[in-house]
């Protein structure tokens, strides 16, 4: 069975039949956490220009894999700064269009109807983990919501009480939806997420100084046509998305 980024390339028209690169389709990987935020995008960017913008969302590990191995994206936007600065290592992205789109907090989350809050201590997380309840959390080694959520803990001294007790995913939504789910007694999760799941609720922040600053990188892909991004780019930097983001709780550099 072909991989599903190859069935797209065989449904492109050829190179040599596409008469305006600024007016095609354009395919977009974006980290799992700006699901809302991309939507909104897309969708300004469609009624403005007449461009159609296709968002395809993931962990920025397994996304930056897919954009290695050959995907046929036109922008890609991480969760952190490493997995951009690993594709730009292997010349697959254009670091003159790269800029820092947005930045994130880190909360703990507990399911909605969860008493209090939670201190950010040994005895008040196994307290609320209860004894067979386990943290879900990012995949610390590869996901960027992992590794600033295994930093934060490191920090606060509380690894090694919980590395024990941690149930990993391969996104930060999958994360989320765990606890939404009441399958988990405990998250962390960025704020923004907590902010459009319901079913959860915040029930401690991690301090911002206990974990590398969350940024969100954009670049376009370098075998992409540059004609084919160059206005969806600059919408991103622009007041409109700014604010935007702001309302949808990103912190904007």
């Amino acid at each position: 069975m072909k991989p599903w980024w190859l069935l797209i390339c065989l449904a492109l028209p050829a190179p040599g039949l596409a008469s305006d690169p600024a007016g095609d389709e354009l395919l977009v990987f974006a980290a799992a956490s700006l699901q809302e935020a991309m939507d909104d995008a897309g969708a300004a960017w469609q009624a403005r220009s007449g461009q159609r913008v296709r968002v395809s969302y993931a962990g920025s590990a397994a996304l930056a894999r897919q954009v290695e191995r050959g995907a046929p994206v036109d922008v890609f936007v991480s969760a952190d700064a490493a997995w951009m600065d690993y594709l730009q290592a292997r010349s697959l992205v254009d670091p003159a269009s790269r800029f820092d789109l947005a930045g994130n907090a880190l909360v703990l989350v507990a399911p909605a109807g969860h008493p209090g809050d939670v201190a950010l201590e040994p005895a008040a997380l196994a307290a609320a983990l209860g004894p067979r309840g386990r943290l879900v959390l990012a995949d610390t080694g590869s996901v960027p919501a992992g590794r600033y959520a295994r930093q934060s803990l490191e920090s606060l001294g509380l690894w090694q009480d919980l590395q024990g007790r941690l149930a990993e995913t391969d996104s930060v939504r999958g994360a989320l939806a765990f606890v939404a789910r009441g399958e988990s007694p405990l998250g962390i999760v960025y704020a923004t997420d907590a902010r459009v799941e319901p079913r959860v609720v915040v029930v401690a922040r991690l301090p911002a100084d206990s974990h590398d600053v969350v940024r969100y990188p954009v670049a376009r892909a370098r075998a992409a046509p540059p004609a084919r991004s160059a206005g969806f780019l600059a919408f991103l930097r622009g007041d409109e998305m700014r604010d935007a983001l702001r309302a949808r709780g990103f912190i904007v550099p």
